[in-house]
């Protein structure tokens, strides 16, 4: 049977005619469009997986009326099923089950092609909003040409994964008279809040093995690093490349030459890099200081700049750090990215397990539960004693800025609040110079510099008043959310009492060590009751913290200023099956998989916590109950659901029914030994 004949041929003479009956300005494969573009695709590694060599077929600029411009990436096939492939979300198929780039795909499907080149472009460049095209088709049997055209949106919004715009039968879309008719259905375009979720969750995984393979390469490859020299290069290379629009251009790989020439080394160029985005950042003076001597401890040693076969390790590093890092920090992922890298980084260390149970971090769905727990919105101010990467800030700016925008229509109104939000509604103390470093850069990376992150002991230092800024007005926090190190007084216990006798009201939600409710904190918990409530005690899943730490942990909930009454109901949950299922293997794609309605049964928590009984669903009343405690005791905060043992008559007539049994098969095994049978 002959082999079928591709039609690519055609179908670019039938495209390329298009365009050019359009007047528009496009390129051929080969030719050039602009140095950043070129730049981008040649920097990207290729649909082969090598580097360089991304040549897609067609690509043009477009600009619409508000002087907006927008690369358009055309990909051709010619085979009739060519098109397009997804995965079993509707998504884009560029990505195998181990987060890894799916080559097959992208080489073999017009569109997917497309939506890779578009991926170089924000993972290289200024430009946050592409359209890629991808078109094949087939020779029908009348012998006319049948073309089949998919039309994506590439963006920061929909974190590069691309979604279908609509419906074509040729590109008239790209000529000028429809340009912005097609731009209005493009910013039209919304992905609904459980597709958003499930792309950060995927994005997320693609971090996880992300990171996993560069500490891995740099750990084995790149000799003289200690861990922090680790960490604080990738944050470095990080902010040296974020870049300010009109302000402050991105470093690019090329700009380091590693010279040997004083003042002009590839350390140098970082770190002067990273001054001027600081600069323009605006940063307290002292702030910007400290981030600037610590990451040029690293940053300026010879070693690191040292030039060998015209190379020096820095610009080794960097080149790794910006090629595999780079679309995650640039397309405004929402997470706790310095956490995630803190994690993995210190995967690797040898740490005693009790040292190692006072740098865990907390994942970012359990501080996403405890700032809900906390009731945290638009106008909280928030608060962590012991702040680590900032994880849980992170989180709580993030579910202010969705209640601010879910409820602010004015936009004008809404970018002011946004700023007072990241400037004066988040304060974090972190004792340890190496972690509060992580914090900053945290925020930094977030979007954000101008956070209050104190490096300060909170229980001997913290007067309660802002940091920066407003240095002698107190913070007004209303919400805290804690995560303390359990080597502290009372597990961890010594930062609750400190921090909620300096609120006035609102409400806490901290994870702790489960034996500090059950006698460990029991002078700092009766103190506590005196003037506050316990509303809640939730037991979490004894491999949450899995690979780091195997302690029991829980979760308290706090009222703030209300003295704990002796008839007050608390609502005690066992949350030990929070519906993820958790492995620990280091080359596993994804250590956490949602096997039993994660997501749902996290939001039943939060709103039994807050509701009660009656938002029982999934949970059982086997998992949750209410009762009183002694405000007295300080050591009955992790109270079992009572197991009624009173038999019942089914009891009874089962015990007699299985005894009758035990008898009757005794009698014929005796039985049948008589007779000679049972042997």
């Amino acid at each position: 049977m002959a082999k079928l004949q591709s039609v690519e041929p055609n179908i670019a003479d039938l495209a390329n005619g298009w365009l050019k009956s359009y007047h528009l300005d496009y390129k051929l494969e080969q030719n050039p469009l602009n140095s950043e573009i070129d730049k981008a695709l040649n920097d990207y590694f290729s649909k082969n997986g090598g580097v360089g060599g991304n040549r897609p077929d067609v690509k043009l600029l477009l600009k619409d009326k508000q002087g907006n411009t927008y690369p358009i990436l055309i990909e051709y096939k010619g085979y009739k099923d060519n098109l397009v492939k997804f995965n079993t979300d509707g998504i884009v198929d560029n990505q195998t089950s181990k987060n890894q780039p799916n080559f097959k795909n992208i080489n073999h499907y017009a569109v997917n092609g497309a939506v890779h080149y578009a991926n170089a472009l924000l993972h290289h460049t200024s430009y946050t909003d592409i359209i890629a095209i991808g078109m094949t088709g087939f020779i029908d049997d009348t012998g006319t040409l049948q073309p089949d055209i998919g039309v994506y949106y590439v963006s920061k919004s929909n974190l590069g994964a691309g979604q279908k715009v609509a419906e074509y039968s040729d590109f008239s879309f790209l000529a000028e008279q429809n340009f912005d008719s097609f731009i209005a259905r493009v910013n039209a375009l919304q992905l609904s809040p459980e597709e958003l979720d499930n792309l950060k969750n995927k994005k997320e995984r693609e971090i996880d093995a992300c990171l996993v393979k560069l500490n891995n390469d740099i750990y084995q490859n790149e000799k003289g690093l200690g861990e922090n020299d680790r960490v604080y290069l990738v944050a470095a290379s990080i902010i040296a490349t974020i870049g300010i629009p009109d302000k402050v251009k991105p470093l690019e790989k090329g700009e380091l030459t590693s010279s040997s020439e004083v003042g002009y080394t590839d350390g140098d160029i970082i770190i002067n890099k990273i001054k001027s985005f600081l600069h323009y950042k605006e940063l307290p003076e002292t702030k910007k200081s400290l981030i600037i001597r610590t990451l040029q401890n690293t940053l300026m040693t010879d070693n690191i700049n040292k030039v060998i076969n015209g190379e020096s390790q820095l610009k080794r590093i960097f080149t790794k750090i910006v090629d595999d890092l780079g679309i995650y920090y640039k397309i405004g992922l929402a997470t706790d990215f310095t956490g995630k890298l803190f994690n993995e980084m210190y995967s690797w260390l040898g740490f005693t397990q009790d040292k190692l149970n006072d740098v865990v971090l907390t994942p970012s769905y359990v501080a996403t539960l405890l700032v809900k727990l906390a009731r945290v919105n638009k106008d909280s101010y928030v608060w962590d004693f012991a702040t680590g990467s900032a994880g849980l800030l992170v989180a709580a700016m993030n579910e202010m800025l969705i209640d601010a925008k879910n409820s602010i229509t004015s936009p004008e109104a809404l970018r002011s609040k946004e700023i007072r939000i990241k400037a004066e509604q988040l304060l974090g103390l972190e004792l340890l110079s190496s972690v509060y470093m992580l914090a900053i850069l945290n925020m930094i990376l977030m979007g954000d510099g101008s956070s209050n992150i104190l490096n300060k002991n909170s229980l001997t230092d913290f007067d309660g008043k802002y940091g920066f800024g407003q240095t002698d007005k107190h913070f007004p926090a209303n919400a805290f959310v804690l995560n303390p190190p359990y080597s502290a007084q009372g597990n961890g216990m010594v930062f609750v009492e400190k921090a909620l006798s300096m609120m006035n009201s609102g409400y806490a939600a901290i994870i702790i060590q489960g034996s500090a409710g059950s006698g460990k904190a029991k002078e700092i918990n009766q103190k506590i009751l005196k003037k506050h409530t316990l509303i809640a005690s939730i037991k979490m899943p004894i491999d949450l913290f899995i690979g780091k730490s195997s302690v029991q942990t829980y979760i308290y909930v706090f009222k703030v200023g209300e003295a704990h009454h002796r008839d007050e109901m608390v609502k005690f949950i066992d949350f030990s099956n929070d519906g993820y299922t958790r492995t620990n293997r280091k080359k596993a794609s994804n250590n956490l998989k949602d096997t039993d309605h994660a997501k749902e049964r996290y939001q039943e928590v939060i709103d039994l916590v807050r509701l009660g009984k009656n938002k029982l669903n999934i949970l059982t009343e086997s998992e949750y109950f209410e009762n009183t405690i002694n405000p007295e005791s300080g050591a009955d905060w992790n109270q079992l659901i009572p197991v009624d043992t009173k038999p019942t008559l089914a009891d009874f007539k089962k015990t007699v029914a299985d005894y009758l049994a035990w008898e009757v098969s005794n009698l014929l095994k005796k039985q049948g030994g008589d007779d000679g049978l049972g042997k």
